[in-house]
């Protein structure tokens, strides 16, 4: 066991970039992601754990190099037989022929035993392992906008193939190499070695073989990625349907997500179809290349003992030897398409791995200290990439010219019809996306060079879509403070109205309460239960400046109104920006702030903006109309 755990742990697999993975030699772990060239892409995790590969390759010439004495063996073996005859084969060459079985019995198999650890012990999990925390770590820290260009399944697919097909190739490459080069040249020398022509055969097979995977590989290869690229999509298509079940069932479309799903298996199908031809293809042609290599040896050195040119030894080491080097070359074809295939699978990963952050913190970016909460927009204009209409600067914008100053403690709802930026202001706060022009200030601290992870840590939210962890009740609320006790969690829980209804509940695993898990985002829980979940999280969390968009959108009047006194509590003291489309909610902000096409309209108190008849007065006249009667 101490055998096998000093090669298990030769690698850390979730080590922390600037550490170092191997606890033999290797490079620390980069927080960079890997390079987009697909050699670069393998050395980055090649190198972590380079004394393991290292031994890998050493090990694998040892084990070419004693396979490739057993035909010698034989044949020196035969030799024996024939020169000493039965009476005195023992007496004169009984240690040759233990010494031979000295190395069959003990240098083989503890060259295949060094070489089998390395491979099995310390690179198949450790290294595969380290591959996938990697690519996660990577990934996770990609901007918001990286995630809304693909499919999540897609990217986990990715994420979860890249370990195991980067470490196969790897590993299959150094013993194919091994193998072809130590019996390929080994035979040529043995055999060139006793009588040149003997070589001829297999020098033409190498000719015909390496023409034979020039013409194939590269096929296999591009035909492996596209294969590779399919089954990706199919995953992605079968993940979207299962994370909306709810959509499909509700507008009965059953079929047509079989139609959508079976349109990405018919073509994964086509793809793997025309990988797979090659395969056939090529093992027919590697098949009877190595029968004809086998028949014109054997025939060759027949021959040649038949004229008296060689010994029957030579006979008995060309015959196995030519064996030897067909079942090889087979082996190692059936290897070289199992390293494209990988390199394909590798070479699709790439395209969510071997990304640059989209939205990386600047170099030497700072914590944000928030001492007091004011936040300021400058001129802020930010649009989602939209083109511009030369002239009509607002058209290509959804914010243009915001100015909006915000103090310390000061609550203030922002307002305006669906489109008019008010979740692109509070996006922007929370450094989603990147201002295209202006700038936006914490206490004086301009957000963008501060560390993403301390701004966010400053901020409390609610949202109006909330999804929650697949995690246990508990857990879902102790997110905004991890080292929150069990108490603190209850406490929280019971300010957001949230503790009787968490008693109730009981998962298909039987566990209650505060241990029952909530389902894939939260699907076991009522949209108003998920709303309290959320309020609870941020009431534990405290932190100075509270966002709050949709707060109670999916909450019941009676409900809502018993948590507008938490939520009083919950904004004493704090820095509030609150975006609601029920505008009796921000009845009681001490500002509120009309957004009209992308720029502060009007600003006031609710009875200030009536009095005043503009937006807000038109917004509210429409939404209490359905209940006044004219």
């Amino acid at each position: 066991m101490r055998l096998f755990r000093s090669f298990e742990t030769a690698v850390d697999p979730v080590a922390a970039p600037g550490r170092q993975a191997s606890r033999w030699f290797g490079q620390p772990v980069p927080d960079q992601p890997p390079p987009a060239s697909l050699p670069g892409f393998y050395w980055h995790f090649v190198r972590q754990a380079r004394a393991l590969f290292g031994l890998l390759f050493a090990t694998g010439l040892t084990v070419a190099l004693l396979d490739l004495l057993i035909p010698i063996f034989i044949g020196r073996a035969v030799g024996l037989l024939e020169q000493h005859g039965p009476e005195r084969i023992w007496a004169e060459a009984g240690w040759t022929l233990a010494g031979m079985a000295a190395v069959l019995l003990l240098a083989r198999p503890s060259a295949i035993l060094l070489q089998n650890l390395v491979t099995q012990q310390g690179i198949i999990p450790a290294v595969t392992s380290m591959i996938r925390w990697q690519s996660h770590w990577q990934v996770v820290r990609q901007g918001w906008a990286f995630f809304q260009e693909d499919f999540a399944g897609r990217i986990a697919n990715r994420v979860m193939q890249a370990g195991p097909a980067l470490r196969e190739s790897v590993v299959q490459s150094v013993n194919a190499v091994w193998y072809i080069l130590v019996y390929g040249t080994g035979a040529v020398l043995v055999l060139a070695s006793t009588d040149w022509r003997l070589a001829v055969p297999i020098l033409v097979w190498f000719g015909l073989y390496a023409t034979l995977l020039r013409l194939i590989v590269p096929r296999m290869r591009d035909r492996a990625r596209k294969a590779s690229e399919a089954r990706s999509l199919l995953t992605g298509r079968v993940v979207d349907s299962y994370t909306n079940i709810v959509t499909v069932k509700l507008f009965a479309r059953a079929e047509q997500e079989d139609a959508w799903v079976r349109e990405g298996v018919e073509q994964l199908n086509r793809d793997f179809a025309r990988q797979t031809r090659l395969v056939t293809l090529n093992g027919f042609l590697l098949s009877t290349l190595n029968a004809l290599m086998l028949t014109s040896t054997a025939a060759l050195a027949i021959w040649l003992w038949s004229q008296g040119e060689i010994p029957l030894a030579v006979v008995a080491s060309a015959l196995p030897m030519a064996w030897q080097i067909a079942n090889i070359s087979g082996w190692v074809a059936f290897n070289v398409a199992g390293i494209f295939e990988n390199i394909g699978v590798v070479q699709e990963a790439m395209g969510s791995i071997a990304v640059p952050q989209t939205a990386p913190d600047p170099p030497g970016a700072r914590p944000l200290a928030v001492t007091q909460g004011a936040i300021r927009f400058e001129d802020l204009r930010f649009g989602y990439g939209r083109a511009e209409v030369p002239g009509l600067p607002s058209r290509g914008a959804v914010l243009h010219d915001f100015d909006l100053a915000i103090a310390p403690g000061e609550r203030v709802g922002l307002v305006g019809h669906s489109g008019a930026g008010k979740t692109t202001a509070i996006n922007l706060l929370l450094r989603f996306f990147t201002p295209e022009a202006g700038r936006i200030l914490v206490d004086g601290q301009d957000i963008s060079s501060v560390t993403q992870e301390s701004l966010r840590g400053a901020i409390g939210v609610v949202t109006q879509d909330t999804a929650l962890l697949h995690r246990s009740i508990l857990e879902n609320i102790r997110y905004g403070r991890p080292e929150a006790t069990p108490a603190e969690v209850e406490a929280a829980a019971r300010r957001a109205e949230a503790h009787d209804f968490i008693m109730a509940l009981a998962d298909w695993r039987g566990r209650r309460g505060y241990d029952a898990h909530v389902g894939e985002r939260g699907v076991k829980l009522s949209g108003g239960q998920r709303q309290r979940i959320a309020i609870a999280r941020v009431l534990l969390k405290d932190a100075p400046i509270l966002l709050l968009d949709e707060a109670t959108s999916a909450l019941d009047s009676e409900v809502e109104a018993a948590i507008q006194e938490s939520l009083e509590r919950l904004m004493a003291g704090k820095t509030v920006i609150a975006v609601a489309h029920r505008l009796s909610t921000l009845a009681r902000m001490d500002r509120l702030v009309v957004l009209h096409e992308g720029r502060v309209a009007e600003s006031g108190s609710h009875a200030e903006l009536l009095a005043a008849g503009g937006v807000y007065a038109r917004l509210w006249q429409r939404q209490s109309g359905g209940f006044i009667g004219d």
